[in-house]
């Protein structure tokens, strides 16, 4: 199965072709211009250079978020019709998912996304990337809180890294890795497991995950 994966919820432009869950090919591409002018070009680059057509796709993977507000719409908002084109469904992953990825056997996997002033974004999942609980969207010092009832904990994301003064004084036995990018390959290998399961969406069903309101609707407010 040819899947199309792409990741646009972070200041990278992710895009990849996975055969199944293996790896054909990825692009990513932090040039300073937007999503919106970068990922159709990327796209086509990426199919083009693999001689694969876009007909040949069976299935999309999309990182609904959170993360960046308009890079999460522009990722939905093109994927969405590519797949009303094609008559395809999608698997819907989220940006704490795609960080999970990026360690392995640990007891317990928490992804931390900054969301600025002191607000984190935060997932916790078991060494199968399995959610232990709800996503969490609130300040550092709450999240830490929570995270205490938590042995052997392994953080990784932007908010690991801004926090990670903190998160060691507050709670033990914590690690950090090194690799703290998102990619649109796990974006694929995630959205494979999806269609193991059966849990795929439509093109009218796909939505962004945000988690909290976007700075510009709470000043409204």
């Amino acid at each position: 199965m040819e899947i199309l994966a792409v990741d646009t919820s972070s200041s990278i432009c992710s895009v990849a072709i996975l055969e199944d869950d293996v790896i054909i090919d990825e692009i990513n591409l932090d040039n300073g211009k937007t999503h919106s002018e970068n990922l159709m070009p990327i796209i086509d680059m990426i199919l083009k250079r693999n001689n694969i057509k876009i007909d040949d796709i069976e299935m999309l993977s999309c990182c609904v978020g959170p993360g960046s507000f308009t890079g999460i719409r522009i990722g939905v908002s093109t994927i969405k019709p590519i797949a009303e084109i094609l008559n395809i469904k999608i698997a819907a992953i989220t940006s704490l998912e795609v960080l999970a990825r990026n360690v392995e056997n640990k007891e317990t996997i928490v992804s931390l996304i900054d969301a600025r002033n002191n607000q984190v974004y935060c997932g916790i999942f078991d060494k199968n990337y399995d959610k232990k609980e709800d996503y969490l969207a609130d300040d550092i010092n709450k999240i830490i809180h929570e995270l205490k009832k938590y042995n052997n904990i392994v953080c990784i994301g932007n908010g690991a890294i801004l926090h990670k003064e903190l998160l060691e004084n507050n709670l033990k036995s914590v690690k950090f890795v090194d690799n703290n990018s998102q990619s649109a390959t796990n974006v694929g290998k995630l959205g494979y497991k999806k269609y193991l399961e059966h849990n795929l969406h439509t093109a009218d069903s796909l939505n962004p995950v945000y988690l909290k309101k976007s700075q510009a609707e709470r000043f409204k407010k």
